[in-house]
């Protein structure tokens, strides 16, 4: 079975890359909105309209380019010769995307909280947490193009 993947490999990366692409677009993106987001006033328009492009984002671009992104991530694991599994970048890899689905799951606590109001975090917070999925997706870059070690 796995091996009638091999033709299929070079699929399977482009798939991987572009659901990369479009998750860490959303990664990006969603963090910026908070912080606008928490200059609108509660049930304001704006604040209305914050809460839909943030559901949006969420649910119809970051959730399936996630899932697709581990689902076609998972294909490339299962092919054979694409990990040498005694590799050290590749575990550190591993960590890294784990910690971007972790930064993704909070995204979606964060947009939950703003959808009820009851968002207590300033402006500064969100400024910051969006530099975690820069550092990470560098990390997964260097560790895949690199291999330092």
């Amino acid at each position: 079975m796995i091996l009638g993947f091999l033709p299929w490999l070079a699929w399977f990366k482009a798939l991987h890359v572009m659901s990369l692409i479009a998750w860490m677009s959303g990664m990006f993106y969603l963090p910026r909105l908070f912080v606008y987001h928490c200059q609108a006033q509660p049930g304001s328009a704006e604040s209305e309209r914050f809460k839909v492009m943030e559901r949006k984002l969420l649910r119809q671009i970051m959730n399936p380019a996630m899932i697709s992104t581990f689902l076609f991530g998972t294909l490339l694991v299962l092919t054979p010769g694409t990990v040498d599994w005694h590799a050290g970048w590749w575990y550190l890899k591993i960590v890294s995307v784990l910690g971007l689905a972790g930064f993704h799951g909070a995204c979606a606590r964060w947009r939950r909280t703003f959808a009820e109001d009851r968002n207590t975090r300033p402006e500064n917070f969100y400024r910051a947490a969006n530099e975690i999925p820069t550092i990470l997706m560098a990390v997964v870059v260097i560790m895949v193009i690199v291999r330092p070690f």
